[in-house]
């Protein structure tokens, strides 16, 4: 396959991750209809693209709004139909390429239009810690419109249902209501709630560069389930931060977070803080604790394994989020790593905004 059709089948499918991570409906099928479809359109024409998307990948009219500000934000303009892209940031030969691998069809006397969708797609992939102030902007505006679910759980408490158990008390009140007459049978099930998250950010100097789109994240996650999720800073001392992450806007939510923080860029003893959070009784039962942390412990690293094996036996599920999991060679050498790995049901990176998608999308089904 030419490295151009591959690019561009890579880009598309982005899209589509980006699309489902913001709760539309673009499952494999409909990518692959969006793929087939981009067979017989000019990929430079940033209107050709948004018709070949909307018409493939949504699955309703909820999803069109979703759509036009993942389009937006991914492809760098604010509509497809006003044909408008951004500055160039990797310019292409208006051409046409075919994803079946024949190559591409260039259009002579045509001038060459940004390929801002390809860009982007490997932006989300880089290392956070390596970006300028811009793209750094750039990946918060995209982290901002991430739609992450959850996983759901069954209620102990019933609800009023067309299929289930028999509900005697609304058969016979029903029953009384009609003078005593043989009414419809009633049923009832269980309720679905989603399952509660607790996330625990490491604010250390070690985790300086990650800590603040470590905390976006977890404002996405508070936005999207607010009764379903604790936030908790880690560092030198616990802090609970849920309640300042609960403002919409995110600019204001880190400003709250910021001023509620006292030991930023200090050091790190996670075993003593997650002693004091289970201590707490903070809501680790049943629910799906993410440690976002680089492992640095200045405590005994014993006291962190011996808590951890406490919360394993608690939490639902325990995911370890390590931004240097994402780097080629990365190995988890340090003593915090070291204690805490046998205890944790997933080890995932944390250094991109791919990183962060993936993690959504286990929370989903976690």
């Amino acid at each position: 396959m030419p490295e151009e059709a591959a690019e561009l089948i890579a880009t598309m499918t982005g899209f589509a991750r980006t699309l489902r991570a913001a709760g539309v409906a673009a499952d494999h099928e409909r990518t692959q209809a969006f793929l087939r479809a981009a067979r017989h359109l000019d990929a430079a024409d940033p209107g050709a693209v948004y018709w070949a998307g909307r018409l493939t990948l949504c699955a309703g009219p909820d999803d069109l709004p979703r759509y036009d500000r993942c389009f937006a934000a991914y492809f760098g303009g604010e509509r497809a139909r006003a044909a408008r892209t951004r500055p160039p940031v990797v310019t292409v030969t208006r051409h046409t390429v075919s994803l079946d691998g024949a190559g591409p069809r260039e259009d002579a006397g045509q001038e060459a239009l940004p390929a801002t969708a390809s860009s982007t797609e490997v932006l989300r992939r880089r290392d956070i810690a390596r970006l300028t102030a811009a793209e750094l902007a750039e990946i918060h505006r995209l982290l901002a419109i991430l739609r992450a679910r959850r996983e759901q759980r069954r209620s102990r408490r019933f609800a009023p249902a067309h299929r289930g158990r028999l509900d005697p008390r609304r058969t016979m009140r029903e029953t009384l209501r009609r003078g005593g007459e043989t009414a419809r049978l009633r049923h009832r099930a269980h309720r679905v709630r989603p399952r509660r998250v607790v996330l625990l950010v490491d604010v250390s100097g070690s985790m300086a560069p990650y800590a603040d789109t470590l905390l976006r994240f977890a404002h996405v996650l508070v936005r999207c389930e607010p009764r379903a999720t604790q936030v908790f800073s880690v560092g030198t001392r616990l802090t609970r931060i849920t309640a300042e992450l609960r403002h919409r806007d995110p600019g204001r939510a880190m400003r709250e977070v910021s001023a509620a923080i006292p030991d930023w860029s200090g050091g790190t003893r996670l075993g003593e803080e997650l002693k004091e959070f289970l201590d707490q009784g903070a809501g680790a039962r049943g629910a799906v604790v993410v440690i976002a942390s680089d492992g640095w412990e200045r405590g005994d690293p014993s006291l962190l394994g011996q808590q951890m094996a406490r919360l394993s036996r608690l939490a639902r599920r325990v995911i370890w989020v390590n931004p240097h999991k994402g780097q080629e060679g990365y190995r988890p050498l340090t003593g915090g790593m070291r204690a805490a790995l046998p205890h944790v049901g997933a080890f995932v990176a944390g250094h991109s905004l791919a990183a962060f998608e993936e993690l959504a999308e286990r929370l989903s089904h976690a």
